[in-house]
């Protein structure tokens, strides 16, 4: 019986690893080519879902930015060539991993940066509530008393 359900079990796994494809067609029939652009569309985010690649998502802006990428290759372009024309167009955002610069590290850097002020302000704070408050003056003491009196 185990043996069985084993058995149907594989025989359904190629037909659901077919639709992991939205269309056939959007392939390329030269297979070197579309493992580039494959490979391209894996470093590209989809603007969409944007947690996922190109390659990877089934929104119709991903598979616009498929087809794009695959027309880039079937023209003769470079990878960079591909992937700066993406950015160009779409901003940085649009790879997965963007290139470390100024604003990346600005990024990486800022929740580090504001524990460190948040820090420092709790500090100055708690020090400047721990000094001893200074004694009276007399003329604040003389005017205490007066109004301290009972009338």
């Amino acid at each position: 019986m185990i043996r069985a359900c084993l058995l149907a079990m594989l025989l359904l796994l190629p037909p659901l690893a077919a639709l992991a494809v939205d269309d056939p067609s959007e392939m390329l029939r030269n297979p070197a080519q579309e493992a580039r652009a494959e490979a391209i569309g894996s470093q590209l985010r989809c603007l969409v879902c944007q947690n996922e690649s190109i390659e990877d998502s089934s929104a119709p802006l991903a598979r616009d930015l498929r087809h794009v990428v695959r027309v880039h290759v079937q023209q003769g372009q470079s990878n960079r060539q591909i992937i700066a024309w993406m950015v160009a167009r779409y901003g940085n955002f649009i790879r997965l991993r963007p290139p470390l610069d100024g604003l990346t590290l600005l990024l990486w850097f800022m929740p580090g940066l504001a524990l460190g002020l948040g820090g420092l302000a709790a500090w100055l704070g708690w020090r400047r509530r721990t000094r001893d408050p200074q004694p009276l003056s007399a003329s604040e003491r003389r005017r205490l008393d007066e109004l301290l009196e009972p009338r």
